[in-house]
């Protein structure tokens, strides 16, 4: 298969390997589309993203195939536009730029105007009648050369270019005259000796080989590996490299440079966007060295621009380069991006790719082709990015407001927030019930900070990273939070806050923002969240095509309303152990743990009965009709136990017993791996009494709703952490039992299911067995992967970015699942779960049931649902249908 394929002048274009950007990249790919449909391309070749990955793998070193590939290719460019590379009369000159398969803008390096040494400058300056513009080009060339293969500081030749116009009194690039460059040249041949001990390099040759080397290194340079990791791009992809032939835009007032798009890429309207530069090159206009001018005469009209726009000072090229706009999104079906070139008039197409647009932009542009008729509906789902939601799912920071930015840390929950500082969860709750918003700042949150957390606005944490007990949370009650925020100190006894060199007190205003973790100074006002115009009308096509079920996680009645809002059909995960963090309710909870006998328990219990059934009437108020996966209590034991004197001392006050008594009780539940300890369904086994409470919460809730609305939700009952058959066979038979002494008491009968959480690998395996007992499996992958890879999902963060970063996962298995791993496992209970009971239900509740690559996973091993965050519900009803999409193919 070939390395190097050739693209523009007499080039074939019927090999399906060059149009595919796993091959050519994104850059050359289109390339060769645009050439073969007959637009103006400036003619060149692509090596592929293949040989780039063999470069890298041989230790950068080339292949001599490769060389005599790029030979034949170089001539045919050659040929192409009647030049010789390296002809010191009437030179060729060249582009090398990079293609990803995917866009990934700024990321790698370019290189322009290479072919210009000390004797084809003289050339080009005589071909072109422009000596100017020929030692313009060549001082460009030196510098771009210099800085992205030599590895030279760039600010260097900037401070020379800034000194030779401070001398002559020029403001801007465009009063330099060919004499002012031809002695910019020499300072920057100078610098160029200085700094490697090398003259630059004369021989066109080594210029082409050393530019394309760069542009393969460029993949691995670090802000590439940053931008990949961000984005989840694989690091085996490669990039490929183009070298076209040049044309000029900075060859007098009938050249010009630009970028456009042909919708706009902010609110997608369809109209034309973009900005040009005359007598300029491509890298003016993105690197800011020049102020652009507007593309069209309403643009710059509405802006209150003076400078003429392209339309009135270019109308011919203009004109023509309208008719591309429109050719080019007819052909691709969607809004391109776009670089061209004017040269003395005629236009030249250097890159077209599928533009970036915000979440707004992209949902207007998609429904609109759709009613335009250049897509349907199914392409307009595959086209939005699920994750790309989180921009409408969550209050966002008015775009046009000042912000004083303090710190920044992790983003590690979407949206953004203002409020009083708060130093502790109890006093979040006390603020936000007197009517305050607030942000809780702690150095790292807690399970016991939940009522804290679920008050307020934002979290804030100094330590704890994308996966920490904070980031997940708050993610899971659509709280913003920041992470990791270094250079944040807490002193609890002043009740301050240092924030870098500002010293803030407790109830000074602080807004977070989750998007991108900036932390700021006082009130940023904020837009909120709306589900409603062409987001409604994308997740009605959705619903439409997704075969699975979404679900909720959630707790309260507030992010059930929500979720509901959002789209969920019922609940697939309620944690029960969530609504006894209450500060009015721990007391009685700690009472119960630390109670001698089951007599001591119950009497606890009882108190805590009437709260638990209050707690389900409302969430089946707001669910009616709808299933309700309600996880038994599940947190390891010590979670509960008091910690602090004062706690000690209320608990004795309430019991009568003494703190001692108390304090060696607390200690004898001492435990060395809570999470692998006292929980789960091991608290139903040694104490059944806390289940029978539940039990009887739940069914005297939902006959109470049943009653009262005659519209009964459809409880089931989820058994957690069951490692055996027989864990469930005793619990189920105490939820059964309870059920029928409510039935008989109320006079009346509800369905309900009972089934467990598969949450260990050996009720993974053991799946058919526990099927006999079981009626529904719900998969929690958050310990599931904690359990088969052995990780601790709050500590593992410390070192699961450079296990990314090495390739030895993927992404982070607590992020996206690891389907090689807990997959398995996961589709091995599925198949032995079915071929004990095949309507046993199945689906997801883990934090990857808002993730779109895991609910991909889930289609394809056939789960029935997945359950997802109240504010990520929508993202999982588009990534289902996508998924389905994905398998109809």
């Amino acid at each position: 298969m070939r390395t190097v394929y050739r693209f523009g002048g007499d080039a074939p274009h019927d090999d399906p390997r060059q149009r595919d950007k796993v091959v050519t990249g994104g850059k050359g790919a289109n390339l060769a589309e645009m050439a073969s449909i007959g637009l103006p391309v400036p003619p060149g070749f692509t090596i592929t993203t293949e040989e780039c990955v063999r470069y890298l793998q041989a230790g950068e070193a080339f292949r001599d195939e490769l060389r005599a590939e790029v030979a034949e290719a170089l001539a045919h460019v050659e040929r192409a536009v009647g030049k010789k590379f390296g002809d010191a009369a009437d030179p060729l000159l060249v582009s090398v730029r990079s293609g990803a398969r995917v866009s990934m803008p700024g990321m790698m390096d370019t290189v322009l105007n290479l072919g210009l040494n000390d004797e084809t400058v003289e050339g080009l300056a005589k071909v072109s009648e422009d000596e100017r513009f020929a030692w313009d080009s060549y001082r460009r060339f030196i510098q771009m050369y210099s800085d992205v293969v030599l590895g030279l500081d760039h600010g260097l030749f900037e401070e020379a270019l800034e000194i030779a116009k401070e001398d002559q009194g020029y403001y801007n690039d465009t009063e330099m005259s060919a004499d002012d460059w031809r002695s910019l040249v020499r300072e920057y041949k100078r610098i160029v000796r200085e700094e490697q001990d090398e003259p630059f390099p004369q021989d066109v040759n080594d210029q082409l080989w050393g530019a394309i080397a760069a542009v393969f290194g460029s993949w691995d340079s670090e802000r590439a590996k940053v931008y990949r990791r961000l984005n989840d791009i694989p690091a085996d992809w490669g990039t490929a490299v183009n070298v076209q032939a040049m044309v000029f835009g900075n060859m007098g007032d009938t050249s010009a440079t630009g970028v456009a798009f042909t919708r706009d890429p902010s609110t997608g309207d369809r109209s034309y966007y973009g900005e040009y530069l005359i007598n300029a090159q491509g890298e003016d206009v993105v690197a800011g060295i020049r102020t652009p001018q507007y593309l069209t005469r309403a643009a710059r009209e509405a802006a209150g621009a003076k400078p003429l726009s392209m339309e009135e000072a270019l109308p011919q090229a203009y004109e023509e380069l309208a008719r591309v706009f429109d050719l080019l999104e007819s052909h691709y079906r969607d809004m391109q991006d776009i670089e061209f070139t004017v040269e003395r008039g005629k236009l030249w197409m250097l890159q077209t790719r599928t533009g970036k647009r915000t979440a707004k932009a992209a949902l207007k542009m998609a429904t609109d082709m759709v009613d335009e008729g250049l897509i349907d509906r199914a392409e307009a789902v595959r086209r939005i990015d699920p994750m790309a939601l989180d921009q409408l799912l969550h209050p966002t920071l008015d775009p046009d407001a000042e912000r004083d930015v303090m710190t920044t840390g992790l983003p590690a929950s979407p949206g953004a927030a203002a409020g009083k500082i708060v130093l502790d969860a109890d006093t979040a709750e006390q603020w936000a019930n007197r009517g305050d918003k607030v942000i809780l700042v702690r150095v790292e949150t807690s399970p016991e900070d939940i009522h804290g957390m679920h008050a307020a606005q934002g979290i804030l944490t100094a330590r704890g990273g994308m996966t920490s007990h904070a980031a997940v949370v708050a993610r899971g009650m659509g709280r913003p939070c920041v992470s990791g925020a270094s250079g944040i100190s807490i002193d609890r006894t002043e009740r301050t806050l240092r924030i870098g060199s500002q010293e803030l007190k407790e109830g000074d205003t602080i807004t977070l923002d989750g998007a991108n973790g900036q932390v700021m100074l006082g009130e940023v006002p904020t837009v909120e969240p709306e589900l409603a115009g062409d987001f409604a009308t994308l997740m009605e096509w959705a619903d439409e095509l997704r075969r699975m079920r979404v679900r909720t996680n959630a707790e309260t009645p507030e992010d059930c309303r929500m979720a509901r809002q959002f789209g969920a059909e019922g609940i697939g995960l309620c944690r029960t152990e969530h609504m006894f963090f209450d500060a009015g309710r721990i007391k009685a909870v700690r009472q119960m743990i630390l109670a001698e006998d089951e007599a001591g328990r119950r009497k606890a219990l009882d108190q805590l009965l009437p709260e638990q059934r209050a707690d389900f009437t409302a969430i089946f108020e707001v669910m009616a009709g709808l299933p309700c996966t309600i996880r038994l209590l599940d947190p390891p034991l010590h979670e509960f136990l008091p910690t602090r004197d004062e706690d000690f001392a209320d608990l004795s006050d309430a019991t009568g017993l003494g703190v001692d008594h108390l304090r060696r009780r607390a200690n004898e539940l001492h435990e060395f791996n809570p999470m692998l300890g006292h929980r789960g369904c091991r608290l139903g086994i040694t104490y059944p009494e806390i289940y029978e409470m539940q039990a009887r919460a739940i069914f005297e809730a939902a006959c109470a709703v049943e009653a009262e609305s005659g519209d009964a939700p459809l409880p089931e009952i989820m058994i957690p952490l069951v490692a055996t058959k027989k864990e469930l066979s005793l619990l189920r038979a105490l939820v059964d039992r309870v059920a029928e002494e409510v039935f008989g008491e109320k006079g009346t009968r509800i369905a309900y299911l009972v089934g467990t959480m598969i949450e260990l690998p050996r009720a993974a395996l053991l799946a058919g067995e526990i099927a006999e007992e079981g009626e529904f499996f719900s998969f929690g992958t958050n310990d599931l992967t904690q359990t088969t890879l052995g990780l601790s999902r709050d500590d593992a963060g410390r070192f699961l970015g450079t296990y990314v970063d090495k390739g030895i996962f993927p992404r982070d298995p607590f992020v996206s699942l690891d389907v090689d791993g807990v997959g398995q496992l996961v589709e091995l209970a599925a198949t032995r779960g079915r071929a004990t009971r095949p309507e046993i239900k199945l689906g997801i509740c883990g934090e990857h049931g808002g993730d779109p690559a895991s609910i991909g996973f889930c289609e394809n091993v056939g789960l029935d649902y997945v359950s997802a965050s109240p504010y990520r519900v929508p993202i999982a009803r588009l990534a289902a249908a996508q998924a389905a999409l994905a398998v109809s193919k």
